[in-house]
């Protein structure tokens, strides 16, 4: 299957060939050692910033990518998470979210997430801009999508999630990130990024 959201597609973001790192570096590492392996790498690098000025700064590099899915229904509802954040103890809503597992595709990691965490499946969809969300401790990125026509079944959460779908018309999810109930700021980035599209289509 052709996949619309790899990088090289003619369909991609425009902007997913600009998070890139710069040619020239006006910080030059002098030397670098990992702090903690596995799945969320962090590295402690000592930097010259400018002559004279050296520093330590932790970090997690350019890792696993993840993808973001605003799922809409062809009937004009978001279709959004309830799910509980360990770190935070407490349930946040979210749009559909999750990693691009080694050697898959964009698209493939966006429709297999929308099928576990929602039961979604669609055939309709629009790559949105992608972002750095820490780019002051990590490099990674996160590629937003807009999923539309989307139909309903089983979902197939993973044992360690708790997760509750919640279907609502698209305005009351506006409405939701205006007034400040959708704390997650990749789900807020991705609803702003959609709205321009779903006005196109006559869906909001």
């Amino acid at each position: 299957m052709t996949d619309p959201l790899a990088p090289d597609h003619p369909t991609v973001h425009r902007n997913w060939a600009t998070l890139t790192e710069d040619e020239a570096q006006p910080w030059q590492t002098l030397e670098s050692r990992q702090l903690v392996d596995g799945y969320r790498v962090v590295l402690e690098d000592r930097v010259r910033v400018t002559e004279g000025v050296e520093t330590l700064y932790q970090y997690r590099p350019r890792g696993p990518r993840a993808v973001f899915v605003l799922p809409v229904t062809a009937a004009g509802e978001a279709v959004l998470i309830r799910q509980y954040r360990y770190p935070l103890r407490a349930t946040i809503m979210e749009v559909v979210a999750g990693g691009v597992e080694r050697g898959e595709g964009l698209l493939p990691a966006a429709a297999r997430e929308l099928l576990e965490e929602v039961g979604g499946v669609s055939d309709d969809w629009i790559p949105l801009p992608g972002f750095y969300p820490q780019p002051s401790i990590s490099g990674v990125i996160f590629y937003a999508t807009l999923a539309l026509n989307v139909t309903l079944g089983q979902t197939q959460h993973e044992d360690t999630e708790t997760i509750e779908r919640v279907v609502v018309p698209l305005a009351e999810a506006y409405r939701m990130v205006e007034a400040g109930e959708i704390q997650d700021g990749p789900s807020g980035l991705t609803l702003f990024h959609a709205r321009r599209h779903l006005v196109e289509r006559g869906l909001l």
